[in-house]
């Protein structure tokens, strides 16, 4: 072939420095798109061979090899796959973005189906010239009686191609780096940026640094490979040491034998590897295995909890592993990662069009050779296929999760506390797995039971009609006992207004069903006994996720409303007395506190608690409460929680010593100061004080034991 110059096929004008500036987000994806252009040269070579169309070499074995330069400040990708002709790299190289692969899928589609081909992309060659001031190629075919290319491009439009001087069937690119990325001629970094991309294509992949000095490693002999070679043969001699025997006598016994060892050049292991765990069967795979995987490619040590193996070729081709990891306690912190593949070829992190958002909390690897990338291979086309992905990924966790419930309850109920915070965001940000996962969420009680939802309210349903039977029983008895007493005469007004009064009663709303949680079991362990102490149950919602999840719940369950613990003191806890015989006692302890606290607008409720040992609680509304919160969660713009009221009540127990002695002795020294102590240890139970408030209750707390020592 003569020498041969010729201008680039370009169709749109100036397309070559966006292909150099702006193609890709991340220069180092050139090595991917290296790499991969090598891997489907391989897999075409490897099918013309299935096909009969092409004789391996004897002892032949596919790989790719980079060989970086430092010096001279080059970086080479070799392959063992078809190479090309001088028409062929005219047109497959020459004419930018069009697709070899394209056209050999449509030639050969009817004839093989096995392995995929990477190359669907177009423009991949071309991102060697991100990095590069000059790209050479040096290519050999597979064709009978085929010569070799030598090809380069300086970056511009033009190119000169002539004969070449390769003798093996394959590629060579040679890429001579400008002064920007002379890191890449660097082995460390080199092997970074391959580790990153190229750990799991289904090519072995070596790196090497040109003229470095060998390296070697000592192996017995019998463990020999053909390809190794050989520097030295040594014969180690038998070890042996003095020993005595049973009759304490010493003798010369040998631990250990003679053997024949071999000095080799070290082995190249390949960066690659080529069957990662998601493309086999998960039964093919042991526990051991799948933790192997996840502290390989995620660098955790931390046992994962349990994992999701997908395995689907219908409607499309979808492989992958999803581990659950043991979740942080604060949301803010839990931070995951899913790894989309295309055919083994890494693509991104956490793509959010094919990953759900809830399960970017996960961990795992995703391998989908069907995905419709777009150019650059870093993004997605937006379609409704990449929806089906999602959904059908979204289904199977969901199917995971309820298909341990129902199975693997006692696992299950182990893991929920680290996998509740998933779930419930999942709950939150995705329809289709809320309606899944609905009838599968547990609650742990104050007994750190766990329970569903409807568990619990069935359970608090038989329980009331138990007590409804029992008190039914003794009206029963009452009105036997009063049989022989005359009838109470009717009255005939009230009689006539009856239909009146339940008419009116229908059109009144529904009362709720109330259910209790407690979202800190140490600050409010004065109101869990309370509950505990009158058999009353309550939810044990810690997490920051609990509070909109909650609020999720009530919009789906209108006659449910979830109200924490010390939001109000429920009739339960207190005895029977009217608001009527509180209320002077109320207005004179509401006038004594406010003035103590100096606090005029500090609400306080008088009641008669059953447990004497409680002086004083307080009580914060549902509503305020949760308004609060959410303004801090998200910070709204720096604006006061405050702003939206103060709900908060103090609530003081009649029956308690010290609310008597503040009533009967309002006039002592002493009255201000246990004033201000009952309502700090109120606030104590309630909620953290702030620091001033601290220093003082620390501060009086000493001045009153300092009075017991008087």
């Amino acid at each position: 072939m003569s020498n041969k110059t010729g201008s680039l096929s370009i169709n749109s004008e100036n397309i070559f420095p966006i292909i150099k500036k702006w193609l890709y987000s991340d220069h180092d994806i050139f090595v991917r798109e290296m790499v991969s252009n090598g891997c489907d040269a391989i897999t075409k070579l490897k099918k013309l061979s299935l096909m009969g169309e092409y004789t391996y070499p004897d002892n032949f074995k596919n790989s790719i090899q980079i060989i970086v330069n430092p010096e001279e400040k080059t970086l080479k990708f070799i392959d063992t796959g078809i190479g090309m002709t001088a028409d062929e790299v005219e047109e497959y190289i020459t004419q930018i973005a069009f697709s070899g692969a394209t056209e050999f899928l449509e030639k050969y589609k009817d004839k093989t189906t096995d392995d995929q081909i990477i190359g669907h992309f177009g423009l991949g060659f071309y991102s060697a010239f991100m990095v590069s001031d000059n790209v050479h190629i040096d290519t050999l075919s597979y064709k009978e009686g085929a010569m070799p290319v030598h090809w380069e491009c300086d970056g511009g439009t033009e190119y000169t191609m002539t004969d070449g001087s390769k003798a093996t069937v394959g590629t060579e690119i040679t890429l001579f780096l400008n002064e920007e990325s002379v890191e890449f001629s660097n082995e460390y970094r080199m092997r970074e940026v391959l580790e990153k991309y190229c750990s799991f294509m289904p090519v072995e992949i070596f790196l090497s640094k040109e003229n470095a000095e060998p390296q070697y490693e000592t192996i017995d002999e019998a463990d020999l490979r053909e390809d190794d070679v050989i520097v030295e043969h040594i014969h180690e001699e038998a070890k042996t040491e003095e020993q005595e025997n049973e009759n304490g006598e010493k003798e010369i016994v040998e631990i250990s034998p003679a053997r024949e060892r071999v000095k080799i050049q070290k082995r190249p292991v390949s960066i690659s590897d080529t069957t990662p765990l998601w493309t086999k069967h998960p039964n093919e795979c042991t526990r051991e295995e799948y933790l192997e995987f996840y502290r390989k490619v995620f660098m955790d040590y931390k046992e994962p909890l349990f994992w999701i193996h997908l395995n689907m070729d219908y409607p499309f081709n979808l492989k992958g592993i999803l581990y659950f990891p043991k979740i942080n306690t604060e949301y803010d912190s839990i931070e995951g990662t899913i790894k989309l593949y295309n055919n083994q070829v890494f693509i991104a992190d956490n793509i959010k069009e094919v990953i759900p958002e809830f399960l970017m909390l996960l961990k795992g690897v995703i391998d989908c050779p069907d995905l419709p990338l777009n150019v650059s291979r870093s993004a997605l086309q937006n379609d409704g296929f990449v929806k089906k992905i999602s959904d059908y990924i979204t289904k199977k966790v969901a199917d995971k999760l309820t298909g341990m419930c129902k199975t693997d309850r006692e696992n299950y109920e182990k893991y929920w506390d680290d996998i509740n915070p998933f779930i419930k965001f999942g709950c939150i940000k995705d329809e289709k797995f809320c309606e899944k996962m609905g009838d599968y969420i547990l609650f742990k009680n104050l007994d750190h039971k766990y329970l569903t939802l409807k568990e619990y309210l069935d359970a608090q349903k038989e329980e009331e009609e138990e007590t409804s039977s029992a008190d039914g029983a003794d009206a029963t008895s009452e009105d036997t006992s009063n049989a022989d007493e005359e009838p109470k005469e009717t009255n005939s007004e009230a009689d006539s207004s009856e239909p009146a009064d339940s008419e009116s009663s229908q059109e009144e709303e529904k009362p709720k069903t109330i259910i209790h949680y407690v979202t800190d079991e140490v600050q409010q362990s004065q109101y869990i006994n309370m509950f505990k102490n009158e058999g009353m149950d309550a939810f044990i919602l810690s997490h920051n996720i609990d509070s909109p999840f909650i609020s999720q719940l009530e919009r789906q369950h209108e006659e449910l409303k979830f109200q924490r613990i010390d939001s109000d003191v429920t009739d339960n806890f207190k005895e029977e007395v009217s608001e009527e015989e509180l209320k002077e006692t109320t207005d004179a302890l509401t006038e004594i506190f406010r003035k103590s606290l100096n606090n005029d607008k500090l609400n306080v409720k008088v009641e008669k608690l059953k447990d004497e040992n409680i002086a004083s609680l307080i009580t914060l509304s549902e509503e305020t409460r949760r308004m609060q919160d959410m303004m801090k969660m998200y910070n709204m713009y720096g604006m006061d929680p405050g702003m939206f009221g103060n709900d908060s009540t103090l609530v003081l127990n009649a029956n308690h010593p010290l609310v008597q002695f503040v009533l009967n002795q309002k006039d002592s020294e002493n009255a201000p100061v246990i004033c201000q102590q009952l309502y700090d240890l109120a606030m104590l139970a309630h909620k953290p004080l702030t620091p001033e408030e601290m220093t003082k209750f620390v501060k009086r707390s000493n001045d009153i034991m300092m009075l017991l020592t008087k």
